[in-house]
């Protein structure tokens, strides 16, 4: 079924399956594929080229960006697992090129966290994820089967979480960061850190992640040089950072310091 100018602008054209749903309001964009028994709300905007495969709703003030890929039985936008969301107007704003696979569940915001859950560009959410309200996620991240992020969650940019892993509200995972299958995380990682066992251990640097990116051999000695001064060093964490960014001339390792100084509602996972 082709459906021209569907809620949109004149000259937009988009394929939408009769057995589909889109209510009066919604903004569909030019190019997008909208499977059999999808719902889609009043209140949702899709972007140009987004596909949507069978038996996915998307509700709530949702905007999804160009080119991302929505698949079955996936519920994107509907309102926070929170018992304190009163009904208040939020929304949820997912980027383009993201491929988020079946079963995926993300959450619309809450007023006390500042009323948006945001998704970058680029990611991969695998089968079965949860974002939860007010999370932010930057780009390129990785998510795999099963793994959950609660409320107010901070990931950075090129983050791999493992499958079913849990990442506990207000922690922050800095850029670069890889969490392994089965991990329970408490508190905030810092960038291109690795953390695995059962109760989220940092256990060194992610250097298959830094190498596969490119990062020069310079940049990983100076990156492991950093790491044993925080494991190792006189003081405290933020003390032994402190000093680190003093002496560092190194672009990644700057990345840790400013991550480890900035502000944060957690604790650390420190070297062991």
């Amino acid at each position: 079924m082709r459906i021209l100018g569907h809620d949109g602008p004149a000259g937009v054209t988009s394929d939408i399956h009769p057995s589909a749903v889109i209510e009066n309001g919604a903004q569909i964009g030019d190019g997008c594929v909208i499977g059999p028994f999808c719902h889609i709300g009043p209140e949702v905007t899709l972007g140009d080229n987004v596909i949507v495969k069978s038996h996915v709703v998307i509700t709530g003030q949702t905007m999804i960006g160009d080119a991302t890929e929505i698949y079955s039985f996936a519920v994107i936008g509907e309102i926070p697992q929170d018992l304190k969301f009163d009904g208040e107007k939020t929304s949820l704003i997912v980027g383009a090129r993201n491929r988020i696979r079946e079963h995926v569940t993300m959450n619309t915001g809450t007023k006390g966290g500042g009323g948006i859950t945001r998704v970058g560009d680029d990611n991969l959410f695998m089968a079965g994820c949860h974002v939860a309200h007010d999370v932010q996620i930057a780009n390129r991240v990785i998510v795999v089967n099963s793994a959950a992020l609660a409320g107010h969650c901070i990931i950075e940019d090129d983050v791999i979480i493992g499958g079913l892993s849990g990442v506990h509200q207000f922690v922050r995972i800095g850029r670069g960061a890889i969490i392994g299958a089965v991990t329970m995380v408490t508190n905030d990682v810092i960038p291109y850190g690795l953390v695995q066992a059962d109760r989220g251990r940092l256990d060194g640097l992610n250097l298959v992640g830094l190498k596969r990116k490119g990062v020069s051999r310079s940049d990983i000695t100076a990156l492991r040089a950093a790491f044993q001064m925080l494991a190792q060093g006189d003081g405290a964490f933020q003390e032994r950072a402190r000093r680190l960014g003093e002496e560092t001339d190194s672009d990644y390792v700057q990345h840790i310091v400013d991550f480890i100084l900035g502000d944060t509602g957690r604790s650390f996972l420190t070297p062991g």
